[in-house]
């Protein structure tokens, strides 16, 4: 069965992001689809891939075998068009934990959204060699200011991060010291931080507290760190964290207005 993995132009030697996968096989007049979120680990020929969750199956009868062979053609032709590149290999299914249900945690933190402002049109500058090499540099960069600041990386989004912090000074810091840093590649990023409680489950974040953060992050400009009301109400008193108020603001999808905060350096 064809095994197609939605991928990004750097994404080939990052290992440990979450993506989509797809398969499509032909038996006869029939066509067998199956996709779902995958997990990648490893990078190049070392790079494994397992469902996140039980995948969603559908069956296609085409009434003869050249319908479905041609099905089957443009399926492919439909997807490959949608930076999709082929897998070889078996995805695999997720490892269980010790009670045999799939990992599912839940967590009070504040997660930090970091995201490359204009990487499409940075990338088809300098091209697939160039970007790549400039992506490799940039989760560099992030992932050294995350361990100095004891975060937690939960999963890479595209040319975004996501982690978590047990303490929001921690990661407004981090964000703060992530922007200096990825601004010697050449690079802007947009920031967002909320506050809230959120579950993990098969690599995914699942959580309004989750959606609450990707809307803050969206409401950022090049260059600004904004945070919600909720991390502004949870920094102790003598942070020496200034913030100024970026005003009410309606986030997509999200209930009610939310107050956001800029960070000022």
């Amino acid at each position: 069965m064809p095994k197609f993995l939605r991928v990004g132009l750097h994404q080939s030697n990052v290992s440990g992001y979450t993506s989509k996968a797809w398969c499509v096989r032909r038996v006869g007049s029939a066509v067998f689809l199956k996709w779902g979120a995958v997990e990648v680990q490893g990078a190049g020929n070392g790079r494994k891939v397992y469902w996140t969750h039980l995948p969603q199956e559908k069956t296609i009868r085409c009434g003869t075998a050249q319908r479905a062979q041609d099905y089957a053609k443009s399926a492919i032709a439909r997807r490959r068009s949608h930076d999709y590149e082929p897998l070889t290999g078996a995805i695999g299914v997720r490892r269980k934990s010790a009670n045999g249900s799939a990992e599912l945690k839940q967590a009070l933190a504040t997660i930090l959204i970091v995201d490359i402002v204009g990487s499409t049109a940075k990338a088809a500058k300098l091209g697939d060699v160039r970007w790549t090499k400039v992506m490799g540099l940039y989760y560099a960069a992030v992932r050294k200011e995350l361990k100095s600041s004891r975060g937690k990386e939960v999963v890479t989004t595209g040319d975004g991060v996501l982690a978590t912090f047990k303490v929001p000074a921690a990661g407004i810091n981090c964000a703060t010291a992530i922007r200096k840093a990825v601004r010697t590649l050449g690079l802007e990023i947009r920031v967002g931080l909320h506050a809230g409680e959120y579950t993990i489950s098969g690599g995914e974040m699942v959580g309004l507290a989750f959606h609450i953060g990707t809307r803050v992050a969206a409401k950022a400009r090049a260059g600004e760190v904004l945070v919600s009301s909720a991390v502004k109400d949870l920094l102790a008193a003598q942070s020496q964290i200034s913030l100024k108020d970026h005003g009410s603001h309606q986030l997509k999808g999200v209930p009610a207005r939310w107050r956001l905060y800029r960070v000022e350096d």
